[in-house]
């Protein structure tokens, strides 16, 4: 089973037998806080990305992408051609490291300084080549046409519909036994979903072993 936008919102319907005005129209606002609850609660190597830029030369910051959650390394490579990776620390730790956003070398540490930008330590002596690897926000489902289709329409079905029915369903102030179990689904889907990227995903049989989990 898998899911495109229309038969998404089809079946948010059905479940929930609405089909008022104001709640179809709604039914992407459902649909993309029911991503945002999967992509905070499980980390998939699907949601992982690699970008290259360059340091600006004597400028402390570094552009974050715009579909940024969190970072995985980020390195920069070397006159000698070595790469090099920098530490993730706090800002409060960067700014009593480097107190003067003047003082340049090469980078050691970075943190995210704001919602757009990294701050590095110490200020970049020059425009050396970086790469950052990180997880990222993949498009919404509900930016594409009705016969569109992601990762998680097409893999995470169930969780994407328990998400959003419980979504819809507090939209429309139903009864609390209802809401309950849609969100006990959720959890049921998102805990198999978990299973699936931050185990058997990261976990190379050979050298590990199979995976062993206490009987029932």
């Amino acid at each position: 089973m898998s899911f495109t936008l229309a038969t998404l919102k089809t079946a948010i319907q059905d479940y929930t037998e609405n089909t008022e005005t104001t709640f179809v129209t709604n039914l992407p606002l459902f649909i993309r806080a029911a991503e945002e609850r999967i992509f905070k609660n499980v980390q998939l190597s699907l949601f992982r990305k690699n970008v290259t830029a360059n340091f600006n030369s004597s400028d402390q910051f570094l552009a974050i992408p715009s579909d940024f959650l969190a970072p995985f390394s980020l390195s920069f490579t070397d006159s000698s051609s070595n790469k090099n990776f920098l530490d993730f620390k706090d800002v409060n730790f960067l700014q009593e490291f480097t107190p003067n956003s003047t003082t340049t070398g090469n980078p050691r540490y970075y943190a995210v300084f704001d919602i757009n930008n990294f701050i590095i330590a110490p200020t970049p002596a020059s425009a050396l080549a970086v790469e950052l690897h990180y997880y990222y926000r993949p498009s919404s489902l509900t930016a594409g046409t009705d016969s569109g289709t992601t990762w998680l329409s097409e893999n995470a079905e169930l969780a994407l519909l328990y998400a959003s029915l419980y979504e819809a369903y507090t939209f429309m102030k139903g009864e609390a036994d209802v809401l309950q179990n849609y969100n006990n689904r959720f959890i049921e889907s998102i805990t198999a979903l978990k299973g699936l990227g931050e185990a058997k995903e990261v976990t190379q049989e050979y050298r590990a072993g199979k995976i062993v989990r206490p009987k029932q």
